[in-house]
């Protein structure tokens, strides 16, 4: 499987691999790359893959069938072939965003005490589904003070590595209702917010700044009704 480097470190912008393989619809297969791919409402990397002076670029990266990390070029025609040594390079401005974004999830997360059925990152910040009974529909002013108090804070974003096992044993940890963590490696990535994520604690395979003052000032655009007991709840960057 493709070693994914932004899991021990989300600001590498670029890294040299081996191209190992081409999926059916003409995407890269890497041995290693810092291209994070489409997963848990986290849009997938765009960037280039660099070969003998040619720019391959890439649109969006998934994952293929086999769970590998597939980059996909913007436009068809020749890629580097399997066994090149490539340079992939992210489009920074967008990943830096993103991991803003998802960042500022967490401070969602962690200030709306509810399951979480579903969320998603935007070019301008992103949103979170809770399911939320009537009369304990958080108030916009309020969450917004609350989350803004928590980024001016500037806690510290920090992560370890728990077994799988001890992940079946922590399953209060697991906030979202439709998306599981990251298992089935043998181990599971906890990214905390705060000393010992007092702010925030859960399992979490995607992107983030290193510290909440690097969000910047949000602001709580709707909170939506999306179903009987499903509020969607938006936060843009101010």
């Amino acid at each position: 499987m493709t070693a994914l480097l932004f899991r021990d470190d989300a600001f590498l912008k670029s890294c040299e691999a081996t191209v190992v393989g081409h999926s059916e619809r003409g995407g890269i297969v890497l041995d290693r790359t810092v291209f994070y791919a489409t997963a848990g409402g986290q849009p997938g990397d765009r960037g280039v893959v660099l070969h003998d002076g040619q720019e391959t670029a890439i649109a969006t990266t998934v994952y293929g069938e086999a769970k590998n990390v597939v980059h996909v070029p913007a436009a068809a025609g020749s890629l580097p072939p399997v066994g090149a040594r490539v340079t992939a390079r992210l489009d920074w401005a967008t990943r830096y965003r993103n991991m803003r974004a998802h960042t500022l999830m967490h401070l969602l997360c962690a200030s709306v005490p509810h399951a979480v059925t579903g969320g998603a990152i935007s070019e301008d910040g992103g949103r979170i589904d809770f399911d939320i009974p009537e009369g304990q529909i958080p108030d916009r002013q309020e969450l917004s003070e609350r989350i803004n108090r928590l980024i001016a804070e500037d806690h510290a974003v920090t992560f370890r590595w728990i077994t799988d096992a001890e992940m079946e044993q922590n399953q209060h940890l697991i906030r979202t209702m439709s998306v599981k963590p990251p298992m089935g490696t043998g181990q599971v990535r906890l990214v905390m917010i705060g000393p010992e994520g007092k702010i925030d604690l859960q399992p979490c395979g995607g992107t983030h700044v290193r510290s909440t003052a690097e969000i910047g000032p949000v602001a709580v655009a709707k909170i939506e009704n999306k179903g009987k007991i499903n509020r969607r709840i938006r936060l843009v960057f101010a």
